[in-house]
């Protein structure tokens, strides 16, 4: 892509400064709501989830797919969000996907069965999730290049909010009133939603055409490629990788949709996404550091509340409000952000923010058995520092780093690289944790000899005071898997922090964000 002609600064300061109406500005907050809620439903089911899956009947491993087929429905769709933005305008696709997304939300808070829950979570996933990169649309078109940092920092903070305040919300209502609630509250968030989207956006006629100049291969691609990835990544570990034929199957459809979506590429006139994006330097490095960021954010999501849980016996409301910490830095931060990506090279805000994260994950490498929801306080209010920097920033600069036609492509690759992240990272987190949890326990069982002295007066004061030598035996072996599940856990924040600081580099193939004018096309 080659660069436009800039203006020259006569015309640039004769030039009337461009302000956004109101409408734009109802149209951002209907596409930060609309992320915030998507987001936010990832996670708000992980506190109430064992209670559901006793309701319902479902066993541990069953219950999984209740936030496994939202994750697997959303990663799908949000790719495809912009040829469904052309083909029915945007104001109508928001419109059909927000009164899809709260039928389907009635669906699962009315489940009665695993199927019915599975339909409902998959219909939330596949309509929520076009809500996310169609936010940053709205910005990118409906905002001056000027006020676009703004809504930036709208949309951030709401993407950020919702994987953080989810469990917390999730856990309140569970413990409060019912789990039904979770998926309940959606109703009159769509309503409001629905409103504004009315008044902000405008009509645009549907164009039919798309559906003949359609990349049929790339669509069909990208359910089967991403969709069947996804499943593997997050049932791989469970199904003992390809020792299960299920694996192998669906590893197979996932390497038939990727060659189907590279046919697509080369041969539709107009293809479904325009994977070329991630050709240009800074693009691909932002699609990169979203992997990493995805990772971390629903990485830490997920290992921390396990942590506070097992280890510490915190309840689902408790392990919420860990997780919330690292909300507050954002909302104290987000009346600064428009004049910090205005004035701070993002080169600058990027290593700062990747190194603050690192910060974060390193300072939680020294757990213990003893360690309880205080000990993640500095590191999770300076993770909520770190990703805000780098969310925002990577977030303008996905935009702005493409033609304003191809905003919607952008933001649909970033997005799902986003969430392919938290994909990716949940699974390995998974590996690992049975992995090295299973290596460590076997190693501190063979440093305790049964012939020690230091061992056998250990279990001779057990014994004494539980009543029986083998009820000591069975604490001794519950104390060595908790040991041993502190140690995984500091393993895991160890290759969080590698992670980062490997990643880091790409930093150096971003441009600087243009600070005023239009949005220069490269």
């Amino acid at each position: 892509m080659t660069a436009a002609a800039a203006p020259d600064s006569a015309s640039v300061a004769s030039a009337p400064v461009q302000k956004a109406d109101l409408g734009a500005w109802l149209a951002v907050a209907a596409g930060s709501l609309g992320a915030l809620m998507a987001t936010l439903d990832i996670s708000i089911v992980n506190s109430a989830l064992p209670t559901i899956q006793g309701e319902i009947g479902a066993s541990g491993t069953e219950g999984t797919w209740i936030a496994t087929s939202y994750l697997v429905a959303e990663i799908v769709i949000i790719p495809l969000s912009a040829w469904l933005e052309r083909l029915f305008g945007l104001r109508t696709f928001l419109l059909i996907a927000c009164a899809l997304f709260t039928v389907f939300s009635v669906v699962c808070g009315l489940s009665t069965s695993l199927t019915m829950m599975i339909i409902g979570r998959a219909g939330q996933g596949l309509t929520g999730g076009a809500l996310i990169p169609t936010a940053m649309t709205i910005i990118a078109t409906r905002l001056p290049p000027r006020q676009q940092p703004i809504g930036t920092a709208m949309f951030g903070v709401t993407a950020i909010l919702g994987p953080v305040i989810g469990p917390l919300v999730g856990g309140w209502l569970t413990e409060s009133v019912s789990w039904h609630y979770a998926f309940f509250l959606n109703v009159p968030v769509c309503a409001l939603l629905v409103a504004l989207l009315f008044i902000g956006l405008p009509h645009e006629r549907p164009d039919w055409s798309e559906l003949r100049q359609a990349d049929w291969m790339g669509i069909a691609g990208m359910a089967l490629g991403l969709g069947g990835l996804t499943v593997v990544l997050e049932e791989g570990q469970r199904e003992q990788w390809f020792e299960s034929e299920f694996i192998w199957q669906l590893s197979f459809l996932a390497a038939l949709g990727f060659a189907l979506l590279a046919a697509g590429q080369m041969f539709a006139r107009k293809p479904v996404i325009r994977l070329q994006l991630l050709l240009d330097r800074q693009f691909g490095s932002v699609a990169a550091m979203a992997v990493v960021l995805g990772v971390v954010l629903y990485g830490t999501s997920y290992v921390i509340p396990q942590f506070v849980s097992i280890i510490a016996g915190y309840n689902a409301l408790q392990a919420g409000q860990v997780l919330l910490l690292m909300g507050i830095p954002s909302l104290i931060l987000m009346p600064f952000t428009p004049l910090m990506m205005r004035y701070i090279d993002i080169r600058i805000a990027v290593t700062f923010g990747m190194a603050v994260m690192a910060l974060s994950c390193f300072l939680d490498v020294g757990l213990t058995a003893q360690s309880d929801g205080s000990a993640f306080t500095d590191s999770q209010l300076l993770r909520g520092v770190g990703t805000i920097f780098v969310m925002l920033f990577l977030n303008q600069a996905a935009i702005r780093s493409v033609p304003t036609r191809y905003a919607g492509d952008a933001a649909g690759l970033f997005n799902a690289a986003r969430n392919l992240g938290g994909s990716i990272g949940l699974a390995m987190l998974a590996t690992i944790q049975d992995q090295r949890s299973f290596f460590h326990a076997r190693r501190i069982e063979e440093s305790l000899q049964a012939n020690s002295p230091g061992v056998q007066d250990y279990v001779a004061g057990l014994s004494q005071n539980l009543g029986s030598t083998d009820a000591a035996m069975l604490s001794l072996g519950g104390t060595i898997q908790k040991e041993a599940l502190v140690m995984t856990y500091n393993d895991i924040f160890w290759l969080l922090t590698i992670g980062i600081l490997l990643i880091t580099p790409l930093v150096l193939f971003l441009r600087p964000l243009p600070k005023d004018g239009p949005i220069v096309m490269h």
